[in-house]
């Protein structure tokens, strides 16, 4: 089956947490998710392993084509994992609801797959990356990194933009 991109209701980028491990350091990693449709998505952000991570907001709702950064902290660890290697996981569920829902007045069966909702759901893997490997990628590492910030930067102006517009039509 082809990579579904059409069935999903939001989109997610990277497709993959990457984190630069460190001993007694936290790290982050910022993803983006962009409401693909014409309706309001509500979305939730669960883990394997809820007390290693942070994530803010781990739930929202995104009007037709909007797009929110969801940022994830891996807490500093007091130890190496195995070979570096990584087995926790992230559920990005999604589901179309009602125009103006707010996210602390989602009913208890918002995201529970035995309700009669449609339930889109996105996994996403983590990696875990050496400090001295995140220095060694080459070009191709630092292309991803600038592509990443010119992202970053245009969600920050549109988001500004956003917020001077709403800030008027508060004022009108």
């Amino acid at each position: 089956m082809p990579a579904g991109e059409d069935k999903q209701l939001i989109s997610v980028h990277p497709s993959d947490l990457k984190f630069i491990f460190e001993l007694e350091k936290q790290s982050f990693c910022d993803l983006k998710v962009v409401n693909n449709t014409e309706n309001h998505v509500a979305f939730k952000v669960k883990t394997t392993s809820p007390k290693k991570y942070f994530v803010r907001p781990n739930t929202s709702v995104l009007q037709p084509g909007d797009s929110c950064l969801i940022r994830v902290t891996l807490q500093a660890q007091r130890e190496y994992p195995p070979d570096m290697q990584c087995k926790d996981k992230f559920l990005l569920q999604s589901t179309i609801v009602p125009p103006n829902t707010d996210v602390d007045d989602f009913p208890a069966d918002t995201f529970n797959k035995e309700s009669s909702k449609d339930i889109r759901e996105c996994k996403l893997k983590v990696q875990y990356i050496s400090p001295s490997a995140q220095g060694n990628s080459g070009d191709e590492g630092s292309s991803d990194s600038n592509s990443t910030l010119q992202q970053l930067k245009e969600d920050r102006d549109a988001a500004v933009r956003q917020t001077l517009h709403l800030q008027q039509e508060v004022v009108c």
